[in-house]
C-alpha cells in the first residue's frame, strides 16, 4: 500500500519535518492532521531554513498536493502570514488545500488560553498559549466555527456574536478585558476571500488519491506521549497525534493506511510541564541542549533533555503500531564518551518495563540505565549506514532491539541529505 503515516515517537520536536521533507519528495500528497500553530516543523534546504507551523512539509515540492485536513484547528491569520513569507522565500504555496471542516482559532480562544493557565496557577499546563486547546474545547462542546461557516456568512455572524458574548461574560467575570466583536467581523471579511483559493472537501480529494494509487504522505504534529489519550494526561496537547488521530483527522479509513513511521530522537526532550523520567539536570544535559540547539520552533522555549527512555518508546510503538522506527540527530552525540539508555524504571523497589498510566507514579520512577560506548569524529558526513563508527551502530541496534521495532532511517545532520536509508519506505 501507498500509504505512510508519520509520528512522533515521544514528546514532539522529533525532527519530524526534516523527514517528511526527505519523503516529500516521493509523495504525490502530504497531509497534515492535526494540532495547530503551535507545532513547529523546521526543513533545511540548499542553505535554507524553512519554518513550517501550519502548512504541511511538502510544499517544496512542486508536484505534492499539500492538505490541511479537518482534524487541525487553523489559526486562519496565522497560516496567511505563513503562506506570504514562503513566497517571499520562492516557495508557490498553489498546492495547499484547506479543508472545509477544519475549526478555526478565533480571537477569543488566544484570551481563554491564557486566562484558563492564569486561573491553574502552579498547576498549569505549559501550554502555547495559541487558543489551541480553547479551540478544540469548543469543537468538542460543539459550538466551534469551521471554514465552511465563513462562506455563509449570516450564519457565521450569528455565530461569533453568540460565542464572544459567552466568553466575554467568562473574561469579565474574572476581571479580564472583553474583546470588542465587530473589528473580528470585519477582520473576517477581509481573511475569507484571501482564503477562498485554498478551501476543499479534502476527505474527498484524499481518498481519491489513495484509491487511485499514490503515495499519500500523514504527517503529524507532537508527540504520542502528548496524546490526550495515551500521553502523560493532563500534561498533553488537545488532539490525538498517534496514528490513529490521522484516520478521524483526515477522512481515511484504517483499511487504507500502510506504513506508521515513528520518529525518534536519539536522546528524548521535553517541552513545558509534566513528568520526564530521563531528564538530566547537569552538565550532559546542557550539552545536549547546545548541540541539538534544543529551543521550540514556535515558542523558542528551551527544551527539557535526557536520555533515551525506552519504556516510553516502546509503548509509543505499540499504540501507533509502527512498523519503523526513524532516529534523528545521531550526530549529537559525536564525541560523547559514553550514552545513556534507560531500559526500565525503578519504583518502590520494584522494576517496571512497560509506561505507567498513572502520573504520580511516573512522577516517581527513577531510570535505570544500560550504558553504551560513545565515538569519535563526526557522524555527519556519512551517507551509508556501513560508514557509521562501530559504536553509533551498536547504539542504533540495540535501540531497535528494546523498542522492538526495526531503524529503517537514521538522521546523521539537518540537511536533507544528511539522511541515512536503512530500509526503503516508499
Amino acid at each position: 500500500m501507498t500509504t505512510v503515516i508519520v509520528v512522533g515517537a515521544q514528546w514532539g520536536d522529533e525532527g519530524k519535518g526534516k523527514i517528511i521533507d526527505f519523503l516529500a519528495s516521493r509523495a504525490s500528497m502530504v497531509v497534515r492532521c492535526q494540532g495547530g500553530s503551535n507545532a513547529g516543523h523546521t526543513v533545511v534546504w540548499q542553505g535554507n531554513t524553512y519554518k513550517l507551523h501550519l502548512v504541511p512539509s511538502g510544499i517544496l515540492y512542486k508536484d505534492a498536493v499539500n492538505v490541511i485536513a479537518n482534524g487541525v484547528v487553523v489559526d486562519i491569520p496565522c497560516l496567511l502570514q505563513e503562506l506570504g513569507l514562503l513566497e517571499e522565500q520562492g516557495v508557490s504555496v498553489a498546492s495547499l488545500r484547506l479543508s472545509l471542516r477544519a475549526h478555526m482559532i478565533l480571537p477569543y480562544h488566544y484570551s481563554m488560553d491564557e486566562l484558563q493557565e492564569q486561573i491553574k496557577g502552579v498547576n498549569k499546563i505549559g501550554t502555547t498559549k495559541r487558543g489551541i486547546g480553547p479551540a478544540y474545547a469548543d469543537k468538542a462542546s460543539r459550538c466551534g466555527i469551521r471554514v465552511a461557516d465563513l462562506f455563509d456568512w449570516p450564519y457565521f455572524e450569528e455565530k461569533l456574536r453568540f460565542n464572544m458574548r459567552e466568553k466575554n461574560h467568562l473574561l469579565r467575570s474574572y476581571g479580564q478585558e472583553e474583546l470588542a466583536v465587530e473589528p473580528v467581523l470585519e477582520e473576517y471579511r477581509h481573511l475569507r476571500e484571501r482564503i477562498r483559493p485554498f478551501v476543499a472537501e479534502t476527505a474527498t480529494l484524499i481518498n481519491a488519491a489513495v484509491e487511485s494509487g499514490q503515495k499519500v504522505l500523514f504527517e503529524g504534529a507532537q508527540g504520542a506521549l502528548l496524546d490526550i489519550d495515551h500521553g502523560t494526561y493532563p500534561y498533553v496537547t488537545s488532539s490525538q497525534p498517534v496514528a490513529g488521530g490521522v484516520c478521524t483527522g483526515a477522512g481515511v479509513g484504517p483499511t487504507k493506511i500502510g506504513k506508521v513511521v515513528g520518529i525518534a530522537k536519539a536522546y528524548t526532550t521535553r517541552v513545558g510541564d509534566g513528568p520526564f523520567p530521563t531528564e538530566l539536570f547537569d552538565e550532559q544535559g546542557e550539552r545536549i541542549r547546545q548541540a541539538g540547539m534544543e529551543f521550540g520552533t514556535t515558542t523558542g522555549r528551551p527544551r527539557r533533555c535526557g536520555w533515551f527512555d525506552v519504556p516510553a518508546a516502546r509503548y509509543s510503538a505499540m499504540v501507533n503500531g509502527m512498523t519503523d522506527l526513524v532516529v534523528t540527530k545521531l550526530d549529537i552525540f559525536d564525541g560523547f564518551e559514553e550514552i545513556k539508555i534507560c531500559t526500565a524504571y525503578e519504583y518502590e523497589g520494584r522494576l517496571l518495563h512497560d509506561f505507567p498510566a498513572d502520573l504520580r507514579v511516573l512522577q516517581q520512577c527513577r531510570p535505570v540505565y544500560e550504558t553504551m560506548a560513545g565515538w569519535s569524529g563526526s557522524v555527519g558526513q556519512c551517507r551509508a549506514y556501513e560508514e557509521l563508527p562501530l559504536p553509533a551502530r551498536a547504539y542504533l541496534e540495540r535501540l531497535e532491539q528494546l523498542a522492538a521495532t526495526p531503524v529503517a532511517m537514521v538522521a546523521v545532520g539537518s540537511e536533507r541529505q544528511q539522511t541515512i536509508i536503512r530500509r526503503e519506505i516508499f
